[in-house]
């Protein structure tokens, strides 16, 4: 999975300078900037998928810097974590206002700055903390162990989502009745084949239109084709 992108706004090279090797250090891709223009100038190009922004800056400071890139529509998704002076309550209030995602303290420590840089990614975006997987209206939440139809939430056994999970998870590929069986109720399992069928069959009722997908291939087993 390719590294997060993280830019530093920082007129302090040496603070500039310990966090971009803080953050590469620990799995991400960061670069730093001096100024609002040095930053601009990046922002032509590429698009980061975080921003640290400090609010004490020549020229440009960083507060009218958020406000921009909050007000422009190419760069009004991207995560800003804003950095202030103890005991400016002010700015910290006004730059959540203005939509910062979150805010540190100077002076911070730099396990405090990552660790806060990975909660707002998360917070920021939630599909990657979720284990999704989706067949046009059909999607099967990992984590929260739910399915829903067109939004609409199905109620499955814990045996029906195994077997759902397993298709999606290996779309066109044919399952025999016995690997179907190990996998999902366990080799030590006492029980019959016969099994595997009632439960598919079960399933692609509860599916509707989508049960459809399941298809079951002649003395061999069944796999999931999609096409709804």
């Amino acid at each position: 999975m390719k590294n997060k992108i993280v830019w530093c706004v920082e007129d302090d090279e040496s603070i500039r300078d310990i966090e971009v090797y803080t953050l590469n250090s620990t799995d991400f891709e960061a670069e730093g900037f001096q100024d609002a223009a040095a930053f601009r100038e990046a922002l032509r190009g590429d698009k980061p998928d975080l921003i640290i922004l400090d609010i004490m800056l020549p020229g440009e400071d960083g507060v009218e810097l958020l406000k921009s890139l909050k007000d422009n529509p190419d760069t009004c998704r991207i995560p800003i974590i804003m950095a202030t002076a103890k005991g400016m309550e002010y700015d910290k209030i006004q730059s959540l206002d203005l939509g910062a995602d979150d805010y540190l303290v100077k002076p911070f420590g730099m396990m405090e700055m990552v660790s806060r840089v990975k909660a707002v990614l998360r917070r920021c975006n939630p599909t990657e903390a979720e284990h999704l997987l989706k067949a046009g209206g059909l999607v099967v939440n990992l984590d929260e162990h739910t399915v829903t139809l067109n939004n609409e939430r199905i109620q499955l056994t814990l045996k029906e989502f195994e077997l759902l999970r397993l298709f999606l998870s290996h779309p066109g590929i044919v399952f025999t009745r016995d690997q179907l069986f190990n996998d999902v109720w366990g080799s030590d399992y006492v029980s019959e084949t016969r099994t595997v069928d009632m439960h598919i069959r079960t399933l692609r009722g509860k599916l509707g239109a989508y049960g459809k997908m399941i298809e079951t291939v002649r003395g061999v087993g069944y796999r999931l084709e999609i096409s709804v």
